[in-house]
């Protein structure tokens, strides 16, 4: 089965075909560094990390191009509240972006630009839309430039909405557009911004706007056209609608495919600073381990809401356990001869459910069933079905981001993320209290604890090399 995928553009499930056999081109929208990031920003890291992770297993080589706007009108208006210059500002928040993406073990970019390093490609690209007319220069003296929506008859291909049907850009003043529609692509200098903050152009000094950013440094890097555009879906409209069409009228075919990943709400609202209902990254993986979030962002399908509780991120975190004490039995009795876990060891059901529009959730749950599988052929003492299962869960794993044993997890129990080893000193602490009840002989203080730990789904087994534990299936 090859790989399809839901396509914002077509408004359909379709075959993805890459412009180049074998090789991939993604570009993603990254973070605003105004402030530090929540989990509603994380997921689309997360999803898309599993995408190319996905795209790899299968035998592509992928170029993934994630953006950090650094220079952006909320960056100007947080740096001046907090008293601090603008680039100081985004480069503080830059790095707890970074912090977070490691904490969830979300690999670096192939590239990773900054909006600030690419100015001049962001001049050139507006000079071909005011050479082609589909932008001009603001008649008001103020040194803005505006994409002229009207323009350009296909605008509104992506979202499915109608120019006639759209509210005004919020984007800039009005005063010098011709049409309240128009998006800013360069923002002249203003009274008041910073002089750090202004490049020279032809139509004077100032800085770019949002859009115009993205659609540069896909140019950038991966050239007038490439395979996947990704972003979350409140990006859309009207930052994807107004990248596409810059792009197109400038000539550039573009993105060919667009993915967006749902939010993460709370009370059933998306996730927002404006709205004041985050969960900080760090402050989550402090409470339940950097791979039981990961697990909760990955695990639902990209395309569906997630709802933020602490109930979701203990049954994730319950979820790993059940994975982990699986994977602790298997190294012990069912070892892995070197290389087992391979891509090989994929089950085709895993593959077929990733191939489904990156389906994560079907997919955990044939990693579940191979977990349960194992558990039951290291009960039955059947070696060969348990490192079967063991390797097909490790490759799973691998492509989820969620092995224990990839080096991006090796720093989580030092960072304070990690709860196993607190589970494992309470654990064997009750279990040292009850082989001392056995010792003298006070069976019914060792079935009280045996029993004790059973009501919290563990499961005590008595082995010739003492009590072992594991979660109940």
């Amino acid at each position: 089965m090859s790989f399809r995928l839901y396509d914002s553009a077509q408004r359909k499930v379709v075959d993805f075909q890459p412009l180049q056999p074998g090789v991939v081109s993604i570009y993603c929208c990254g973070p605003t560094v105004q402030s530090a990031p929540h989990l509603g920003h994380i997921r689309k890291e997360v999803n898309f990390d599993v995408l190319r992770r996905w795209l790899e297993a299968s035998g592509h080589r992928v170029t993934m191009v994630t953006n950090v706007t650094d220079i952006d009108d909320k960056i100007l208006i947080k740096s001046a509240e907090a008293g601090r210059p603008w680039w100081a500002h985004a480069y503080l928040f830059e790095g707890a972006f970074h912090e977070a993406f490691r904490a969830l073990g979300v690999r670096p970019p192939t590239y990773e630009p900054r909006a600030t390093g690419h100015v001049p490609e962001m001049i050139e690209l507006i000079g071909v839309l005011v050479d082609r007319g589909h932008a001009y220069v603001a008649d008001d003296s103020s040194g803005d430039v505006y994409f002229d929506v009207k323009s350009w008859p296909a605008y509104g291909a992506l979202s499915g909405m109608k120019v006639d049907e759209m509210a005004p850009a919020e984007d800039a003043d009005p005063r010098g557009k011709r049409d309240p529609r128009d998006f800013a692509l360069w923002k002249g200098h203003k009274a008041g911004d910073p002089e750090t903050a202004a490049w020279e152009t032809p139509w004077g000094r100032g800085r770019p706007g949002w859009h115009l950013e993205c659609s540069a440094m896909a140019g950038k890097y991966l050239g007038d056209a490439f395979d996947i555009h990704g972003g979350g879906l409140d990006l859309r409209f009207p930052h994807h609608e107004n990248e596409l069409a810059q792009s197109r009228a400038a000539g550039r075919p573009f993105a060919t495919y667009w993915m967006h990943n749902a939010w993460v709400t709370q009370a059933g609202e998306k996730m927002s600073k404006s709205l004041g209902n985050t969960a900080d990254v760090m402050t989550a993986v402090r409470a339940w381990g950097g791979r039981a979030v990961r697990l909760y962002l990955a695990g639902p399908h990209y395309r569906s809401a997630i709802e933020l509780s602490d109930a979701s991120l203990a049954e994730a975190a319950a979820q790993l356990a059940r994975i982990d004490s699986f994977l602790d039995r298997a190294r012990a009795d069912a070892p892995l001869p070197d290389g087992a876990a391979s891509t090989g060891a994929i089950p085709p059901a895993f593959a077929a459910a990733m191939d489904d529009d990156l389906g994560t959730s079907a997919a955990m749950a044939v990693l579940f069933g191979t977990v349960k599988e194992g558990n039951v052929a290291l009960e039955a003492g059947n070696t060969a079905a348990a490192v079967r299962a063991h390797a097909a869960v490790k490759a799973m794993l691998g492509v989820l981001g969620l092995d224990p044993d990839a080096p991006e997890w090796a720093q989580e129990a030092a960072a304070g993320g990690d709860l196993t080893p607190v589970v494992d000193g309470l654990v064997a602490a009750l279990l040292e209290q009850r082989q001392q009840a056995r010792a003298r002989k006070d069976w019914p203080a060792a079935d009280a604890i045996r029993d004790q730990l059973a009501t919290i789904g563990l499961k005590v087994e008595d082995t010739p090399n003492g009590p072992r534990w594991s979660l109940e299936k």
